[in-house]
């Protein structure tokens, strides 16, 4: 018999610890988003760490701005950033308060309202690539700056909670290289996924953009 995910709520204590002891650990949870137009629940699959000052690949490394000041905490809060002109992700803030990590919500499968995620999520081929990526589960659960700063506890019903669900085994948790992460932060093994599980997206190393070359006049 399959055991039923834990409808358990997660408490801000899971939150108030090192990024690379609750990144992992987020893995099999499941993420409730609510919205006017309904409820959307899936399972994690994949995700990234940010060690905040520590770590060159964190949008904290150089100090707090008005865009990151949420990283600071306090842990259990959602940290929105919009990339790329187009995108925007979801990260869950953890750590002391004061001191900048985040989770970054990489991929997941979609267990509850996937009809309203495929509404959102028109170009996904199957019901896999609803949220295969960090953009496209932001896109799938309709998370924009406005969900920045959202607390994780704010009542009984948030916009975004965390449920304990179903960790897997910890021989099914990888970790490697984060995606698309140059420079000194390009080879910290802090991204974790399920092994084989076909929503987790795929590995893409850093690519430095280029100045298109002038001609010699």
């Amino acid at each position: 018999m399959t055991k039923s995910p834990d409808r358990t709520p997660l408490t801000r204590d899971f939150f108030d610890r090192d990024v690379l002891e609750v990144a992992p650990d987020l893995l099999g949870r499941t993420l409730v988003r609510r919205h006017p137009t309904g409820t959307i629940e899936l399972r994690l699959t994949e995700v990234e760490a940010y060690a905040g000052e520590i770590d060159p690949g964190s949008h904290a490394f150089r100090g707090r701005t008005a865009r990151n000041g949420v990283m600071f905490g306090p842990p259990g809060h959602t940290y929105v950033y919009f990339t790329y002109g187009m995108w925007h992700c979801l990260n869950l803030v953890c750590g002391p308060d004061g001191h900048a990590s985040g989770v970054l919500l990489r991929a997941g499968e979609i267990n509850v309202g996937t009809d309203l995620a495929r509404e959102r999520r028109l170009s996904a081929r199957n019901d896999k690539e609803l949220a295969k990526g960090p953009a496209r589960l932001a896109t799938a659960l309709d998370v924009d700056r406005e969900l920045n700063g959202s607390d994780l506890f704010g009542g009984p019903t948030p916009a975004l909670s965390v449920l304990r669900g179903t960790p897997p085994p910890r021989d099914q948790v990888r970790s490697g290289p984060r995606t698309g992460v140059g420079g000194d932060g390009a080879h910290q093994p802090w991204r974790y996924w399920i092994d084989g599980d076909p929503t987790v997206s795929p590995y893409r190393a850093h690519t430095p953009r280029r100045r298109p070359s002038r001609k010699a006049a």
